[in-house]
């Protein structure tokens, strides 16, 4: 894990708080060499009906894509979504583009829905998310 509090992998003094962030977070998993990395979020869109979990790989890694589609289907059925959705791939994502191993990002919801930010706010969902992620970080593995 990359921080277990919610703290930015910054310095306070750093121009771009981001930017040095997402550097650091790529510096860790070269330092590591972990067999993938999993980043994990909360989306927001300016649709307030837009839900559900959605992953993301680099479009050119077969293997970012394979753990995408297994972690998307894990989320789409431990969480029992309606409308699921497929893994999707993108070039333009500086975590995805710059990993040098598997790296998936997993946006858990959209806090711009009312609905699913509040369940986002129960630990029993939080819980549902997190042992849909690991079961298919497991079924990858395997």
């Amino acid at each position: 894990m990359t921080r277990e509090e919610d703290a930015g992998l910054y310095e306070e003094s750093a121009r771009n708080k981001k930017a040095q962030d997402l550097q650091n977070r790529i510096a860790l998993i070269q330092e590591e060499e972990p067999l993938l990395s999993v980043s994990i979020h909360q989306n927001s869109y300016t649709d307030p009906e837009v839900r559900g979990p959605q992953v993301f790989y680099y479009q050119d890694s077969a293997e970012g894509e394979k753990l995408a589609q297994i972690l998307q289907e894990s989320l789409n059925t431990e969480l029992e979504i309606e409308k699921p959705r497929t893994a999707k791939g993108n070039t333009t994502y500086y975590l995805l583009k710059r990993s040098p191993g598997v790296l998936n990002i997993v946006e858990c919801g959209f806090l711009t829905n009312p609905e699913e930010a509040a369940l986002l706010e129960t630990e029993e969902y939080q819980q549902r998310v997190a042992q849909a992620v690991a079961d298919g970080i497991l079924e990858y593995l395997q």
